[in-house]
């Protein structure tokens, strides 16, 4: 009995002991995940450059410091850097994308469905040839992978610490087939954009180190300080502000320019807080500007001829567009922006978009200028990593071109809603089975057209669904607050979410996960109208995998139209009104339920037609039977 005793009291202890160690490492592992609760960072880079531009070759020698501050709570010990122009050549990522995907990839990678860049000729091949870089003076050793360079550091990069990085290389300006290069199709010598060894970006999701396989990109804030020297019978268009503008050719008439020994004038450029320092190069540009009240300085640089007549016709567009960005989201941040003739399309960059000029119709150009220009906002204020997440990128910019445009050039029959085209897109691909979900990265769709809808059409219509969840009011105050909030920072959706959740009052995250990370869709029906004496009872279905709340209306004979909203319990509030009325509430429809009754005080006789979102908002895959015509 001894010997029991002791053997119960002996593990008595030491299993107390052992909850009282289990108590304490929770405690611990718990104030660890406290401690690791990071605020918000972001880091900051700053260039000074000198490049030196052989224009007869199409190739440059450049010298680059840059200034790196680290602001986040992490210990850098290794560095990386793009060097976007290793794609254009035969056998890089970017080829064998292209010719893998064959006619269904990109277009602009092919002919016929046979990859461009198989063919690049061996001296129009990108290259950016890293001599040597140091840190602090102290030479580093690099490794380059594909479009990837990564730096090992002398010395690690403390938090809130900052180091300076010097850089020589020599480029190769390749064959213009992707954005950048030399000679586009419409006779522009040099568009040069992702042109130097650019710092990837660092932040709470680690470095954003994608291979450039021709789609988006991310990068950190920066300042620019930027000397080019080129013949000086070349004109330059730039997304910064031009220091000497009376020492070059093109942006003053009592300029008398200054070369050097070898007659090539320098071009000094300098910009603030941006993402990225482009700018094209050719000896036909004009120059030509006018400034927006209470907006920025616009720059049109391009070759004046008949086949750019447009440019001209399209300033007053111009004006009112940033206007209309201004008054909706919130101001530009930046004294100028520049549209530059010049890429494969059109493409934006800091403070300025390089396009191709040669517009068949105004409204086509002025399109394209209110889709780069729009990306100011929705890239380059607020920071998307594209790479990640292109559907905030290119949606929510294509949310603004449907609403913009639509004020621009009003249609011939007045239409309410002016993202029709965008929801019927978006209905056609779905039938076809290859629709892709918006979550997937940039470069990782299996089809261009697949992304396109992914992240242009469906990014734009969740801005659209939202608005006819929350209400357009509610969608306006949600815009205003995620851009004042995170202007010149780089938010997630989480960030936006937080944002909609909060004004609106509703759970939203079903909706996200939905729509971003299915392709599930929208289809709701009516299923049966039964008429009563002195009422009407109507039977609805879902028919489909996104379940949403529903806005049902009747049209009366006396041409009154009565609202119904039919909350869905998910979201916890509802929604009280909207531009298009005032709705009485019904009880919420259960997302698990698949059919819907309800009865409205409404007899036969006094029905003209009834059915579902009369706004055309909805994107169901199936609106043929959302109404029914009383007769």
């Amino acid at each position: 009995m001894q010997t029991t005793n002791f053997y119960y009291l002996s593990h008595s202890k030491f299993f107390l002991n052992m909850k009282k160690n289990l108590f304490i490492l929770v405690l611990l592992v718990f104030g660890s995940f406290q401690a690791q609760k990071v605020p918000y960072y972001q880091q900051f880079a700053k260039y000074k450059m000198d490049i030196d531009i052989d224009a007869k070759n199409f190739t440059y020698t450049g010298n680059q410091t840059l200034t790196y501050t680290n602001n986040s709570p992490d210990e850098l010990k290794v560095v990386y850097f793009h060097l976007y122009w290793n794609a254009f050549k035969a056998g890089s990522m970017m080829d064998q994308r292209a010719q893998s995907q064959g006619k269904v990839g990109d277009s602009r990678l092919q002919v016929n469905g046979v990859s461009r860049l198989a063919s690049i000729p061996k001296n129009e091949e990108g290259a950016q040839n890293i001599h040597w870089i140091k840190q602090n003076g102290k030479n580093l050793k690099f490794e380059i992978q594909e479009t990837i360079m990564k730096v090992e550091l002398a010395e690690a990069i403390k938090p809130n610490s900052s180091t300076t990085f010097t850089m020589e290389w020599d480029a190769v300006i390749p064959m213009q087939i992707r954005r950048s290069g030399r000679n586009n199709r419409e006779g522009i010598d040099m568009s040069m954009t992702q042109w130097y060894p650019k710092i990837a970006e660092y932040d709470y999701e680690g470095w954003g180190t994608f291979d450039y396989i021709g789609r988006e990109f991310h990068a950190p804030f920066a300042d620019f300080e930027v000397n080019i020297k080129i013949d000086k019978d070349y004109v330059i268009g730039a997304g910064g502000t031009l220091e000497n503008p009376l020492e070059v050719k093109g942006y003053d008439q009592n300029a008398s320019i200054k070369t050097d020994s070898k007659n090539k004038a320098t071009w000094k450029w300098t910009a603030k807080n941006i993402l990225d320092f482009a700018f094209a190069a050719d000896k036909d540009y004009t120059v030509e500007t006018f400034t927006i009240l209470d907006g920025p300085k616009i720059y049109y640089v391009y070759q004046k001829s008949e086949k750019t007549k447009l440019w001209e016709e399209s300033k007053p567009y111009v004006t009112k567009f940033f206007q209309l960005m201004n008054a909706t989201m919130g101001k530009y941040a930046y004294p100028s922006y520049a549209f530059i003739q010049g890429g494969d399309g059109g493409m934006e960059y800091g403070m300025c978009t390089l396009m191709l000029g040669e517009g068949r119709s105004l409204e086509g150009l002025v399109g394209l200028m209110v889709h780069e220009g729009g990306h100011s906002w929705n890239q380059h204020m607020l920071a998307f990593n594209e790479s990640v997440r292109p559907w905030m990128d290119e949606g929510f910019t294509s949310y603004y071109d449907d609403l913009i445009m639509h004020q621009l050039f009003p249609p011939k029959e007045p239409v309410a809603n002016p993202f029709l085209g965008s929801i019927k897109s978006y209905v056609n691909f779905t039938k076809t089975g290859k629709e892709e979900p918006a979550v997937w990265l940039a470069d990782h769709h299996d089809g261009g057209s697949a992304y396109s809808i992914a992240s242009y059409v469906k990014g734009s219509l969740f801005l659209v669904q939202l608005g006819y969840i929350v209400g357009e009011q509610n969608l306006s105050l949600i815009m205003k607050e995620f851009f004042n909030q995170w202007k010149m920072k780089h938010p997630t959706d989480r960030d936006f979410l937080h944002i909609a959740q909060k004004i609106s009052g509703m759970d939203l995250q079903w909706f996200l996960h939905y729509w971003i990370n299915t392709t599930k869709t929208i289809d709701y029906s009516i299923k049966n109208v039964e008429y009563g004496k002195d009422t009407t009872t109507i039977t609805l279905a879902n028919n489909g995998g996104v379940p949403m709340p529903i806005d049902f209306s009747v049209l009366t004979k006396e041409n009154k139209v009565v609202n119904y909203q039919i909350p869905m319990n998910m979201t916890r509030e509802w929604k009280k009104n909207d531009i298009y009325g005032d709705f009485k509430t019904l009880k919420y429809w259960a997302w698990t339920q698949k059919e819907y009754s309800f009865t409205i005080p409404f007899s036969k006789s006094q029905i003209s037609a009834l059915g579902i979102d009369f706004s055309q908002r909805l994107a169901d895959i199936n609106q043929e039977d959302n109404f029914v015509e009383v007769k």
